[in-house]
């Protein structure tokens, strides 16, 4: 299952391959939709979680000083906001519930696999300009946004619908359509309506790739606490 987040996600999203399906398909994802995830498991990938966040915040704040348009800027400032003032408190409230305090969540010693994730996101962004930025970012929006729809869907257990349903809601799927808006928009404004044919989209792919198998190293890290 797959919203509609655009052209340009579509295409990268086909071009990425199995590694988009081992992604969105992966044992931690099925996990949460079947409730055989050991809580344990949970609450370790929601810490590490939250300090990717607090990087991928600083990446969408990037996004900011990378816009050549008042709208982009908006929509680089609405997806921050999402993160810090709504994602990132879903965390602090569900480890808060498992006795993990605020401070002690900020303070989580980030995992190399986390590391290198986040850093690359935000390589791409410091060496690269907004399309760089968004082809490193898109991965985690849309596919938490595809995740969170198919399980809200498919799912046989409630043991972590909570989190599903953040990532199903209404308020997450808009901010996946308005990244998609933002990509696409930002495609077209920079190398013109066809820019599937730009000698840069090759690029922008395999960034997009891989970010998207950071992310399966990201949910593979889960299940090891």
């Amino acid at each position: 299952m797959s919203g509609d987040y655009g052209r340009a996600f579509a295409a990268l999203r086909a071009q990425a391959g199995e590694a988009w399906r081992d992604y969105t398909r992966h044992a931690f994802v099925e996990g949460l939709g079947d409730g055989s995830l050991p809580r344990e498991a949970f609450l370790h990938y929601l810490r590490q979680d939250y300090v990717f966040l607090v990087h991928f915040s600083r990446a969408w704040a990037l996004a900011v000083v990378k816009s050549e348009t008042h709208a982009e800027m908006l929509a680089a400032v609405g997806t921050v906001n999402a993160l810090v003032a709504e994602e990132m408190q879903l965390h602090v409230e569900i480890c808060a519930q498992a006795g993990i305090p605020a401070d002690a969540l900020f303070a989580t010693t980030e995992r190399p696999e986390n590391l290198a994730y986040t850093r690359f996101v935000l390589e791409a962004g410091y060496s690269g300009d907004l399309l760089d930025l968004l082809a490193a970012l898109a991965p985690c929006v849309m596919g938490y946004g595809e995740i969170g729809a198919r399980l809200q869907a498919e799912a046989s257990s409630e043991c972590y619908a909570d989190w599903i349903g953040t990532y199903a809601g209404e308020d997450y799927q808009s901010s996946c359509s308005a990244v998609g808006e933002l990509l696409d928009s930002a495609l077209v404004r920079r190398l013109g309506p066809e820019f599937e044919t730009s000698p840069r989209w090759e690029r922008l792919c395999r960034t997009f790739r891989t970010a998207t198998e950071l992310e399966v190293q990201f949910w593979q890290m889960g299940l090891t606490p």
